[in-house]
């Protein structure tokens, strides 16, 4: 039986529905590409060597957001960790790292060496940062236009909103972010902090442009399972 004041969010609850339906696809999709079986769920010793289950879950997990490649390990304790990994991996001394979302999350302000003595940091490091202030509550996309400079080696894209007052980034936001990026330098590496944005579009960051991207498997990927564990 329909109620009448609920009308109005059955397109909303239809159009929740498809992508649930297309993302199931994609990732049983994955888990049959990659014929993932009881072999997968052996217990290994040692220092994971030949570990059939790791390697076929990072295939699964990277064919499922459209990447290359993936490493998802339950030692990255959170997501903020696996995003530090990535960008260490990335920056080298005399690279900057550009946020181009405003401020992120107050957990990685320690990593980039915003706050505290900055000792391990990537201030620490060598690495420059810059940040892009929102207006309006949005990217600044007349100002990213005009953003990357010859150091900027990394571009940090925050897709969730985190705790500051901005509506979260879509996919068509993040593509049009890295197509504004490449334009001024192709070489600029276009990293997107995806927590809490997996699977809630039928598309992911990687599927639009992004060259790096990390997560949380404490959030969506992990469906409220998983205690710990994070992905690049």
């Amino acid at each position: 039986m329909r109620v009448p004041y609920m009308e109005p969010l059955l397109p909303i609850w239809a159009g929740v529905d498809e992508i649930t339906r297309r993302n199931l696809g994609r990732v049983l999709g994955a888990f049959q590409a990659e014929a993932v079986g009881p072999p997968h769920f052996a217990g290994v010793t040692g220092y994971g060597h030949d570990d059939l289950g790791r390697d076929c879950l990072d295939r699964v997990f990277a064919r499922a957001v459209g990447a290359q490649s993936a490493a998802v390990r339950v030692q990255f304790v959170s997501g903020t960790h696996a995003i530090a990994c990535a960008l260490f991996g990335v920056l080298r001394p005399g690279d900057e790292l550009l946020a181009v979302c405003g401020a992120p999350y107050d957990t990685l302000e320690t990593v980039i060496g915003l706050r505290g003595q900055g000792e391990g940091s990537l201030r620490d490091f060598g690495v420059s940062y810059r940040e892009l202030a929102l207006v309006d509550g949005q990217v600044d996309w007349s100002g990213l236009a005009q953003a990357i400079g010859p150091r900027t080696k990394l571009c940090l894209i925050q897709r969730s909103c985190g705790y500051a007052w901005r509506t979260s980034l879509d996919i068509a936001g993040i593509e049009r972010a890295i197509g504004i990026i490449k334009r001024q330098n192709p070489d600029c590496v276009c990293f997107v902090d995806n927590c809490y944005g997996e699977f809630v579009e039928a598309l992911e960051p990687t599927m639009v442009g992004a060259d790096l991207m990390a997560g949380s498997l404490i959030k969506n990927p992990g469906g409220t399972v998983a205690p710990a564990g994070g992905y690049v």
